[in-house]
């Protein structure tokens, strides 16, 4: 594997963007327009943030974007300081080759201090005629108030499995992959909106042959197959206790997942299971505690298994209705 094929693949224009086409759409007239205000980007990792912004600057300057484009990753530097300094001395710099403003995009500046990002506001408008910046926040509600007015916010959502599978199916083709349907579908499972994780994926499962089908799929992402997450919750329903745990371990040992992607995938299974919602909430309810209880540092495997008691503990409630 030579290349990375996030970064082989990622978009060149925002034309070539799939899966957020409202934003698309706005990005394209401040492309036209050739002017634009400073951006906020907020939304899940995966989601095309960063190809934005890159994609927005190619459009904007042209093959020599990239002197006119700084990118800084706020996590590493996430202090007053590195606001006073680095991005200060970026910010006053005069756009190179003619054109009216550069743009500054900041990865994660969630991650900025409450100080950091007060400083950040005042250098955002001192140097607006020079410069535009671009935030990209997981969170954001951890980007201060006076920040979010001086932004034109844009909200990316998860990709929709018709849009992952389009960028993917462009990937197989140009390597010349075969996908399975049940490949494709596993794609889509594992990736859960997140396109940086699905072509991850799709790369790791390409080293190992060029036929990419489910049962490779799910155990290079280390992520148990939706129906045997079906299949452990049904037994335990039906009261069988002993046979839904032989399954789980089973599953521990052949896919490696820990006790936190077990119970997310859990709670993902619940949703499709044929109980009345009244079930689905003892359930749900029951999930969202295993889940704080392992966060906080308990045994796992105690965890888990108390989760699938309840469980049985729930099925033979409804048995008797």
């Amino acid at each position: 594997m030579k290349e990375i094929w996030v970064e082989k693949y990622r978009p060149k224009s925002l034309g070539e963007i799939v899966g957020q086409d409202e934003i698309v759409e706005r990005l394209k007239a401040y492309r036209d327009s050739g002017n634009m205000p400073h951006l906020l980007f907020a939304g899940p990792a995966g989601t095309g943030k960063t190809t934005c912004a890159m994609a927005l600057a190619r459009d904007l300057f042209g093959e020599d974007w990239h002197q006119n484009y700084y990118e800084l990753n706020s996590s590493d530097e996430r202090g007053i300081d590195t606001v006073r300094t680095k991005i200060k001395e970026i910010a006053r710099l005069a756009p190179l080759g003619g054109t009216e403003f550069k743009l500054i995009f900041l990865d994660e500046a969630d991650n900025l201090t409450a100080d950091a990002q007060a400083a950040l506001r005042r250098t955002m408008e001192t140097y607006s005629k020079t410069s535009r910046f671009v935030l990209s926040a997981n969170y954001s509600s951890r980007i201060i108030e006076p920040i979010q007015s001086r932004c034109a916010v844009f909200r990316f959502r998860p990709h929709k499995p018709e849009a992952i599978r389009e960028y993917l199916a462009r990937i197989g083709k140009a390597e010349k992959l075969k996908i399975t349907d049940d490949g494709m579908e596993a794609l889509v499972y594992v990736s859960e909106g997140d396109l940086r994780r699905a072509t991850n994926s799709l790369q790791v499962a390409a080293s190992m042959g060029s036929t990419i089908d489910a049962e490779g799929l799910y155990k290079i992402a280390s992520t148990i197959r939706p129906e045997d997450v079906k299949k452990i919750i049904e037994r335990a329903l039906a009261g069988e206790f002993l046979k839904a745990r032989e399954v789980l371990d089973r599953l521990l040992i052949e896919y490696g997942v820990s006790g936190e992607d077990v119970v997310r995938q859990l709670h993902r299974a619940i949703f499709d299971l044929n109980v009345p919602d009244e079930v689905k909430v003892r359930l749900l309810d029951r999930v969202g505690e295993t889940d704080f209880r392992l966060v906080e540092g308990s045994n796992e495997r105690i965890q888990i298994e108390a989760l699938l008691a309840h469980f049985a503990l729930v099925g033979q409630e409804l048995g008797k209705k």
